[in-house]
């Protein structure tokens, strides 16, 4: 498991989850000023100097719940609102999305240009926005003084990762089965056709070599598809041609896109619930999840007439349905910590609490810390 994957699947999915929201903005006519104002909001809180500081640091990938957590709020960042079964189709559609990204990948080093896909479709958001543009542009120099040093296998490492998180998700996307790149089990179908990976050769010949290092003969086989030498590498500089399509916005056009559950989803969510063991990561989640969204600063609306909600299904009977249909398995509503009668836990709270104070006023009591915390975990 590579250390370095946790701001690389934060970008991409929030990348995903950003283009989700423009289009169902637009889609429900919601005024422009308003509109403007939610993505400007999502986005400064995505890029929080704090927040990128913590996500930078070296760590474990945590579980699928603890991202989600973070994912909502930071949905919830602005004066949107998103009810369970919208918020659950949104986290559906990002994390099939780049899923499917990380699959189309011809190299494991082209997951860092998919990256800037999506740092670019973010940056052309806000470019009316100066001091938001500077804090997208110190990602970038983040992410290449990160990344550009990789090696290979540090990249394929990192991939292995990616596609480990996400190996028991398969949703349904109607985007991806109307144009016949996922099956009815909400499995991907992988191309046997389009450009090779840059530096490679198409398939297809088998050279072999004497002892001395001569090539004494070749042989060539079908390669069972029509494939293509790559014409360019993309750029890896924070301007350039990324050549690759992967991570640009697919619902620049409007389409509908609905998500549903496939067989495969709910056996592995059952699958999940029966085998349910101690987490032995639950005190460094519960950190990161600490840390993270101490980072993490939600606006609440200042009166009921400035906040709107936003639908991601077509009616809200639609929506209603979901929410009674969907597994309770597969639903992130309410993380509960039990850590109240736990004396060691709730020092260990009271420890991180003390790690992110943000004032510099007297410090509260060690239990009042620790209840702070627990009470702010609650109401997640």
């Amino acid at each position: 498991m590579s250390s370095r994957t946790l701001p690389l699947l934060f970008i991409n999915l929030g990348g995903e989850m950003l283009y989700i929201l423009d289009q169902r903005l637009r889609a429900q006519n919601i005024p422009a000023d308003k509109a403007k104002k939610v993505m400007n909001d999502i986005i400064t809180t995505m890029f929080n100097k704090k927040f990128l500081e913590e996500l930078f640091k070296p760590q474990e990938l945590y579980s699928k719940k603890a991202l989600r957590t973070v994912f909502d709020r930071l949905a919830h960042a602005s004066i949107m609102r998103l009810n369970q079964a919208s918020m659950d189709k949104l986290y559906d559609l990002m994390t099939m999305a780049f899923k499917y990204q990380v699959l189309l990948c011809p190299r494991p080093k082209d997951i860092l240009l998919v990256s800037f896909n999506h740092m670019d479709a973010i940056k052309e958001f806000v470019k009316d926005t100066a001091s938001i543009l500077s804090q997208v542009d110190e990602t970038y120099h983040q992410l290449i003084e990160m990344y550009t040093p990789l090696s290979s296998g540090e990249f394929q490492l990192i991939r292995q990762t990616l596609l480990i998180f996400f190996q028991d998700m398969h949703i349904r996307v109607s985007i991806f089965l109307k144009d016949k790149v996922q099956n009815s089990n909400g499995r991907f179908v992988l191309p046997t056709s389009g450009p090779v990976p840059y530096g490679t050769q198409i398939p297809g010949l088998i050279r072999m070599f004497s002892c001395t290092g001569e090539e004494s003969s070749r042989l060539q086989f079908n390669n069972g598809g029509n494939y293509t030498t790559a014409l360019r590498e993309g750029s890896f500089e924070i301007f350039g041609d990324r050549v690759t399509k992967l991570g640009t916005n697919m619902y620049s056009v409007s389409r509908p896109v609905e998500t549903h559950m496939s067989g495969t989803s709910k056996n592995s969510a059952q699958h999940t619930k029966v085998n349910a063991a101690p987490n032995p990561l639950a005190k460094e989640e519960l950190n990161l999840l600490a840390k993270l969204m101490g980072g993490l600063e939600v606006q609440k609306p200042g009166n009921a007439d400035s906040g709107f909600r936003v639908n991601l299904f077509a009616t809200d009977e639609e929506e209603e349905e979901a929410l009674i249909s969907r597994p309770d398995e597969l639903s992130y509503g309410v993380i509960n910590i039990q850590a109240t009668k736990d004396q060691q836990a709730n020092a260990e709270l009271a420890k991180i609490m003390g790690e992110f104070t943000e004032s510099k006023d007297q410090s509260p009591s060690s239990s009042s810390k620790g209840d702070y915390l627990l009470a702010m975990m609650d109401g997640l």
